[in-house]
């Protein structure tokens, strides 16, 4: 069985890589190499933003906190549909104009410093800084899901497991950057929902009419959280919460600047919503599928899925259905090394380094930072026994927090400063990370809420006590509204 999948895992990365190598023919510039040179069609952009943002949770998180929690798991993919259809609502076409409007900003650090005329660079530096450290942890689960991955399947020890994940990876995102990590993450999400509606489909009709039946009434009753009235309500909202991530996510927010059109985000909105409906749907169903078909006797509930794949499919198949893992896996971990690699070499290189760097050594310059990202994540990913979905929240919450509020008030408030950018950031960042450090009562709330919330109303204060913003900025801030 093992030698027919990894028929298929070749197959796999034959196709992944070839699409490296066109992409590498392509990549002429540092545009090209960080953001495609604009040039995504609604298709491509709807797809990949969301193989981008699901990540092996997908096929791994969110199917094991079914498993063991049971319907509970609606309440985050209710968050997260919303949450996706509102940044594609709210955020992408803005986006897309003003990126473009404030001199041609092609990472999101850029955008803020060209935003709000910052000539010191400490805005670009901090929000950098906070793009790799979060992407860091970000990257890291999704080689921890390789690991899993390949050691269940293949018999091989994590680590070297781990390690196999991450130069799969490496090669084709140093090799082609933004369009070879947009044009394999396309496929990549055809792929992950294929396995998604497969895999319980076949776990359903393995079971008899009786048995579903009679789990119906068992997992109506664990739609709540367990706990008393406060405890119930706190891990309700924090579930729903994960939607308020979507707004801060640079990996995402990177196919909004990239589409070839604001006039195509509608098609591309339709495209993505109903993507991302379908692959929960999925997943949830893979989760109560796994449950009621093997019990709750797995060591590791995150690898219910690829137990459900081992024991249901056909070799061949399940070749297909474990490549969708290893593609929800790669979709969002070559995304985070592309965008890591940004912050590094057009917001530090060029910035502050070599302003007068030449084109094709500014691309080399983001190739060799994918490098040391992709190193710093393998050690941090070392660990066996490290949670897929922990890792993925706390990241999640930290882009959220400090990205969110920022982006969204830069897109709709004329009357937001540096300062208010700067302050919400940091309020961001720091209330995510002392939050995630306390227990208890309303501490146990999901560290995004607080983050939003103190975020936001940083921004407002600061905003409100610094000098207003610039003629240059209002005008431009003007065009891009009449640009809508």
């Amino acid at each position: 069985m093992n030698r027919d999948i990894l028929v298929t895992f070749c197959l796999y990365f034959v196709g992944l890589f070839s699409i490296g190598l066109v992409a590498w023919a392509r990549t002429r510039n540092i545009s090209d190499y960080i953001l495609g040179g604009r040039r995504l069609g609604s298709v491509v952009s709807a797809l990949s933003a969301g193989a981008s943002d699901m990540s092996g949770w997908l096929l791994l998180g969110l199917p094991g906190l079914v498993y063991t929690s049971g319907l509970q798991g609606l309440w985050l993919a209710a968050g997260l549909l919303l949450g996706t259809y509102l940044n594609w609502t709210l955020v992408a076409k803005r986006l897309r104009v003003f990126s473009e409007v404030f001199d041609n900003s092609i990472t999101l650090p850029e955008y803020l410093e060209n935003r709000f005329s910052d000539e010191t660079g400490i805005l670009r530096s901090l929000s950098a800084l906070m793009i790799l450290f979060f992407f860091t942890i970000y990257t890291s689960s999704g080689l921890v899901a390789g690991g899993k991955l390949f050691n269940s399947v293949f018999s091989v020890p994590y680590q070297t497991a781990m390690l196999l994940g991450a130069l799969s990876v490496l090669i084709y995102t140093f090799m082609g950057g933004f369009l070879a990590v947009s044009w394999t993450d396309a496929f990549q999400a055809t792929l992950m929902l294929l396995a998604l509606l497969i895999v319980p489909f076949m776990a359903f009709m393995e079971m008899e009419p009786h048995q579903l039946g009679s789990a119906t009434h068992e997992l109506l009753g664990t739609l709540m959280p367990d706990g008393d009235g406060l405890a119930s309500l706190t891990a309700t909202i924090s579930l729903c919460a994960w939607g308020l991530g979507y707004f801060g996510q640079p990996h995402i927010l990177a196919r909004f600047m990239a589409i070839d059109s604001p006039e195509n985000i509608p098609r591309a909105r339709a495209i993505g919503t109903s993507w991302a409906g379908a692959a929960m749907a999925g997943a949830i169903l893979a989760g109560i599928a796994g449950s009621l078909y093997m019990g709750v006797g797995l060591k590791d509930a995150e690898k219910v899925f690829i137990f459900l794949v081992q024991r249901l499919m056909h070799p061949a198949i399940s070749g297909v259905c474990l490549a969708g893992i290893l593609a929800a896996i790669m979709s969002t971990a070559d995304s985070q090394l592309l965008v890591s690699a940004s912050a590094l070499a057009e917001d530090f290189y060029r910035a502050r380094l070599r302003p007068n760097a030449g084109q094709k050594e500014l691309v080399w310059a983001g190739r060799v930072t994918v490098l040391l990202v992709c190193a710093v994540a393998v050690f941090f990913a070392r660990d066996p026994e490290s949670k897929v979905l922990e890792m993925v929240s706390y990241a999640w919450a930290g882009f959220g927090a400090s990205f969110g509020p920022t982006l969204i008030l830069s897109l709709s408030w004329k009357g937001m400063t540096k300062a208010g950018a700067v302050a919400g950031i940091l309020t961001g960042c720091l209330a995510v990370v002392i939050w995630k450090n306390l227990h208890g009562g309303i501490f146990d709330i999901y560290e995004m809420v607080p983050g939003v919330i103190f975020s936001t109303l940083a921004i407002v204060v600061a905003s409100r006590l610094s000098s207003g913003p610039g003629r240059r900025e209002t005008e431009l801030f003007q065009k891009c509204l009449s640009s809508l």
